[in-house]
């Protein structure tokens, strides 16, 4: 297991995810892809954030949920691919809309970013579809750039990072 993540960016709470965040997560998932048109595959794609202790955890990763007031209102999480030596994949980076235009993605992703180079990863890869136009913007204003090699059926975008290595 992943050591203990928390921290707080305004009236927001960034923790690890735990086993009873599940179904909030699922949900939180399901409503923002259906917001843009795209449908959550609890058995497909989405898989890993069902089973979050074995894609997430037991390879070395970390899964978050974004808290507000007590309520879920966001997600995000990495894990260990090996689309290039020590090179990790965000996945399952979510927000409600009421958590949005608030800096908390550009916060959440510079966030991952630090714990994924402090565990010594030198690349960062990502796939999310051009319908997610708020996360197109983050992701290229946040240096990632365009790759190819799309896994994921309803995406249609890959785009890399590379850390810099201390």
């Amino acid at each position: 297991m992943p050591t203990d993540h928390h921290d707080t960016y305004r009236q927001y709470t960034i923790r690890r995810w735990q086993p009873g965040d599940r179904d909030a997560a699922i949900r939180l998932i399901a409503t923002v892809l259906a917001e843009y048109g795209l449908t959550c595959e609890p058995t497909g794609s989405d898989r890993d954030a069902v089973d979050v202790e074995t894609y997430y955890w037991q390879t070395g990763g970390d899964f978050w949920v974004v808290e507000a007031h007590g309520d879920l209102v966001g997600t995000a999480g990495y894990y260990p691919i090996n689309r290039a030596p020590q090179a990790v994949e965000i996945r399952k980076m979510y927000l409600y809309p009421q958590a949005r235009g608030q800096g908390l993605g550009r916060y959440l992703l510079a966030t991952l970013e630090a714990a994924i180079q402090a565990r010594g990863f030198q690349q960062i890869w990502l796939e999310t579809a051009s319908v997610l136009t708020e996360a197109v913007c983050l992701y290229e204003a946040q240096g990632y750039r365009p790759a190819t090699g799309v896994e994921t059926p309803r995406c249609d975008r890959v785009y890399c990072k590379r850390l810099i290595v201390c």
